[in-house]
């Protein structure tokens, strides 16, 4: 059965089985339970069935779904058929779940802020992604491509950079490189009430040339005061922990943490 790669979804096929086995080991071996987000035509599928015995996987393409059933066995494999983005984590299997997958390029970002949602059930997770966005999320302080996500995330999640991986390596080819990354949860996360932290990162950046002083004015921050010295300071200044400082210095005597 052949699968057409299909462009309104993303779809880019891995076909070098070295890459894939190289995606699928660094994924920690003690995962309690797995889940691949949109394997596609398997090319990890099989690979990571053989490591754990058993896993589930999230497809959005029917097509690629009825492939699945037809090359896997379902015994081994839990096959999902919907969107990642709408699947509430509690289906994604009991306790804690490790997740993977080769990521469409065009739902990264969404991707990213459901794994920083869930975060208490994802002790790991290694993902290819556009290298830009890698990057960019494990870019320091002070780099042009420090952001939103390189802020959030490393406040909850250990990130290395792994390797570099070509275009020629996809059906189609994209047009722009990618690369693997690997999250390890932190053991503490920032005493941070989520809901909060997250769109005041957003806003600290969201005019990142700014003074926090100015770019923070439209959440209407009756406290902004406390900030003290850091609203004369710009987001790409401030590190991780410097954001939840911040985060404690205008909500931490009225906020409950996560």
């Amino acid at each position: 059965m052949h699968i057409r790669p299909k462009k309104h979804l993303g779809q880019h096929f891995l076909r070098d089985a070295n890459i894939a086995r190289k995606i699928v080991e660094a994924l920690p071996a003690g995962c309690p339970a797995v889940l691949e987000i949109g394997p596609g035509k398997g090319i990890l599928t099989g690979m990571l069935a053989e490591r754990y015995g058993q896993l589930t996987v999230v497809e959005k393409d029917t097509e690629a779904a009825v492939y699945l059933r037809k090359n896997f066995d379902e015994k081994h494999l839990r096959i999902l058929e919907g969107d990642f983005l709408r699947l509430p984590p509690d289906d994604w299997g009991q306790g804690e779940v490790c997740l993977i997958g080769n990521l469409p390029y065009n739902i990264t970002g969404p991707i990213f802020f459901k794994v920083l949602e869930a975060a208490e059930k994802i002790p790991a997770a290694v993902f290819m992604i556009q290298k830009e966005v890698a990057e960019r999320i494990v870019a320091p302080p002070g780099n042009k491509t420090y952001g939103i996500l390189s802020v959030l995330l490393q406040n909850y999640f250990d990130i290395e950079y792994l390797f570099g991986v070509p275009p020629q390596v996809f059906t189609p080819p994209p047009k722009v490189h990618s690369a693997v990354i690997r999250l390890i949860r932190k053991d503490i996360f920032p005493p941070v009430d989520r809901p909060l932290f997250v769109p005041l990162v957003k806003t600290a950046f969201n005019q990142r040339r700014k003074t926090l002083r100015n770019s923070l004015k439209k959440l209407n921050l009756p406290h902004i005061n406390r900030a003290g010295a850091f609203l004369a300071q710009r987001a790409e200044q401030l590190s991780p922990a410097d954001f939840v400082k911040l985060y404690q210095k205008l909500y931490g005597s009225e906020r409950k943490p996560d």
